[in-house]
C-alpha cells in the first residue's frame, strides 16, 4: 500500500487486527452522572501522531502528548528484529484551555453555544503547536508553546531575625534612627538618605527563570462574522496558509494571517429559500492538492471542486452519488442518505463518507458509484420510525481511515465502533465497545460479502449484524449511548474514540 492510494488493490489480504485496550482518560465510575459540558464533541490527531486534541461541549480544548519511546528508528528496528513486543502508543495529559465561551447574538436574538464543533491541527513552527477550533459561529487560531516558569526569589525577609506580628521591623531596625518606629518612618519623609552600602536587612525581590516549562495557550486570531448558519466543518489547506470553513449553505476560504476577510467560494443558497432542496453537511481539502476540495450534501452526494476554475465554484468538477435505487423508497430515504462526514485517504485518491446507515468508499477517478459499501446500521431499518420520533435518526457519526488505507472505522450506538477491511476480498469486520474490555460485545460470526451482480461487479457490500434492535450477540441497543467521534492515528493502528466524557484509546 502507498499511503492509502491503492485501497482494495492488493491480492495478499492483511490478517485481521487484534484490538486491545490502551488507555482511558476521564473514566466515570458506575452510576456517576455525566455533566453536559464535559461530553466530548471533537477529536483530532496531529499530522505526526504525537499530539491529540479533544474539544467538549463546555468550550474547552484538552491536549494530550505522546510519552512512549519514539526517539530513533534504529532502536525500533532492533526491537523488531529481536521479536520483542513494541510498546503501544501512550499519551498523557498536556494542558487544557477555554477556547470558546457562550455568547448571545443580539441582532438575531440567538444564543451561541460554546460547544466545540471541530478541531484541526495546523503546521508546527519553532517548537510551538498551532490548531484551529470552532463553535457554531466563531473560529479561533491557537498557539500552544512551552514557556519556562519564572519564579520570585530573594523576598524581603530575613529568616535569622524574629518577626513581630508579621512586621519586618525589629528592635534593632526601629532603633536605626535612634527612636521608635514612628520616628523611623518619619525620617523617610524628611529627606532621609540611605547609609553607604544600603540597609543590609532590605532585599529587593528578583525574578528568575527556572529550567521547568509549562505549556501556555494563546489565541492568535479570531475569525468571525462570516457565517449566517452553524459551522459544521473546518479544514486546513496543504499550502499551510489557508483554510476553509463550511456551514449549511456556504463555504468560505480564509488566510490564516487575515482574520477580518474571507472569500466565499461555494454558495448553494437559492434566491427563494422555499426552493432549497439540500444543504452542505461536511467539507474537506485534498491532503496534497491545494486547489482541490470536496464537500458533501444532505442528499447523499459528494462534489469535487477545483479552485482554479473560477472564483465562485458554483459548478463542480466531479459529482459522486450512489445511483443504485433503493429497493423501497420511504419517508426516511432522504434522511438516512444525508452524509454526516467525509474524509480523504492519506494519498488523496479515495474519499470515505458516512451516512446514517452505511460507510462508503469512493475513488475520485471513478464517479459511477462507490467502490465499497459497508453496512453499519442495517439492523436498525425496521426501527426508523422510532429513531425519527426520538431524533436519533439525525445523529451525525464521524468516520476515519487508517494511515495505510487498509481499514476504515466509524461509530455506532451502545458505545460501539466498527472497523472494516477495505482490501479487495477482505471480510474483516470487527465490532468493539468503548470500554476496558473492547471485545466484550464482539460479533462472533464473520461478515460475508454480498454475491456480486451485473450492476455491481466493481463494488463490494459488507454487512454487520442485521438483527432488529440488537447487536451481534443479541444485546439490546442503547440509543442514548452513541459513539459519534473517533480518530485514527496517522501512522499506526491506534484509535481514539469518545464515549460521553471519556476518551478511550485502543491499539492493534
Amino acid at each position: 500500500m502507498n499511503g492509502g492510494d491503492e485501497v482494495g488493490a492488493s491480492s495478499d489480504l492483511p490478517p485481521p487486527l487484534d484490538w486491545r485496550f490502551s488507555q482511558v482518560f476521564g473514566e466515570r465510575s458506575a452510576g456517576e452522572e455525566v455533566q453536559e459540558v464535559d461530553i466530548i464533541s471533537a477529536i483530532e490527531f496531529d499530522k505526526s501522531g504525537d499530539h491529540l486534541a479533544t474539544g467538549d461541549r463546555g468550550g474547552r480544548v484538552v491536549l494530550f502528548e505522546r510519552t512512549d519511546s519514539k526517539d530513533t528508528s534504529g532502536a525500533r528496528r532492533d526491537l523488531e528484529e529481536t521479536d520483542y513486543p513494541l510498546r503501544h502508543p501512550e499519551f498523557r495529559y498536556k494542558t487544557e484551555f477555554q477556547s470558546h465561551e457562550p455568547e448571545f447574538d443580539y441582532l438575531k436574538s440567538l444564543e451561541i453555544e460554546e460547544k466545540i464543533n471541530k478541531i484541526r491541527w495546523s503546521q508546527t513552527a519553532n517548537g510551538a503547536l498551532f490548531l484551529l477550533s470552532t463553535n457554531d459561529k466563531t473560529i479561533k487560531f491557537w498557539k500552544v508553546q512551552d514557556k519556562k516558569i519564572k519564579k520570585i526569589c530573594d523576598i524581603n525577609t530575613d529568616s535569622s531575625r524574629p518577626l513581630a506580628n508579621g512586621s519586618v521591623a525589629t528592635s534593632s531596625n526601629s532603633n536605626t534612627n535612634g527612636g521608635s518606629p514612628d520616628k523611623f518612618i518619619n525620617s523617610f519623609s524628611n529627606d532621609y538618605s540611605f547609609p553607604p552600602g544600603g540597609i543590609p536587612s532590605l532585599k529587593l525581590p528578583a525574578v528568575t527563570t527556572s529550567y521547568e516549562t509549562s505549556p501556555v495557550a494563546r489565541c492568535r486570531r479570531v475569525y468571525t462574522h462570516a457565517h449566517d448558519y452553524h459551522i459544521n466543518s473546518i479544514s486546513n489547506n496543504s499550502d499551510g496558509e489557508t483554510f476553509i470553513s463550511a456551514d449549511d449553505l456556504r463555504i468560505n476560504l480564509w488566510n490564516l494571517e487575515i482574520s477580518n476577510q474571507s472569500f466565499n467560494i461555494v454558495d448553494v443558497k437559492p434566491a427563494n429559500m422555499e426552493d432549497l432542496t439540500e444543504v452542505i453537511t461536511s467539507a474537506e481539502f485534498h491532503p496534497t492538492h491545494c486547489n482541490t476540495l470536496a464537500y458533501s450534501s444532505s442528499k447523499g452526494s459528494i462534489r469535487l471542486i477545483d479552485l482554479r476554475q473560477s472564483a465562485l465554484c458554483d459548478s463542480h468538477s466531479k459529482l459522486f452519488e450512489d445511483t443504485e435505487t433503493p429497493t423501497s423508497r420511504s419517508f426516511f430515504t432522504e434522511i438516512i442518505a444525508s452524509i454526516s462526514d467525509i474524509k480523504f485517504a492519506k494519498g488523496g485518491r479515495y474519499i470515505l463518507s458516512r451516512d446514517y446507515m452505511t460507510l462508503k468508499l469512493w475513488d475520485i477517478n471513478m464517479d459511477s458509484g462507490p467502490v465499497s459499501t459497508f453496512q453499519v446500521h442495517e439492523h436498525l431499518r425496521p426501527k426508523l420510525c422510532d429513531l425519527y420520533e426520538n431524533d436519533s435518526i439525525f445523529d451525525k457519526f464521524e468516520c476515519c481511515l487508517s494511515g495505510d488505507g487498509l481499514r476504515v472505522a466509524t461509530g455506532s450506538y451502545s458505545n460501539l465502533f466498527r472497523v472494516f477491511g477495505v482490501s479487495r476480498g477482505s471480510t474483516e469486520t470487527t465490532t468493539l465497545e468503548a470500554s476496558k474490555n473492547p471485545m466484550r460485545r464482539q460479533v462472533t460470526t464473520p461478515a460475508r460479502p454480498s454475491r456480486p451482480s451485473l450492476s455491481s461487479i466493481t463494488r463490494a457490500v459488507r454487512r454487520g449484524a442485521e438483527s432488529s434492535g440488537v447487536d451481534g450477540n443479541g444485546n439490546s441497543i442503547d440509543h442514548t449511548s452513541k459513539l459519534l467521534h473517533l480518530a485514527w492515528h496517522p501512522t499506526e493502528n491506534s484509535i481514539a474514540c469518545a464515549a460521553a466524557n471519556s476518551l478511550y484509546m485502543y491499539y492493534a
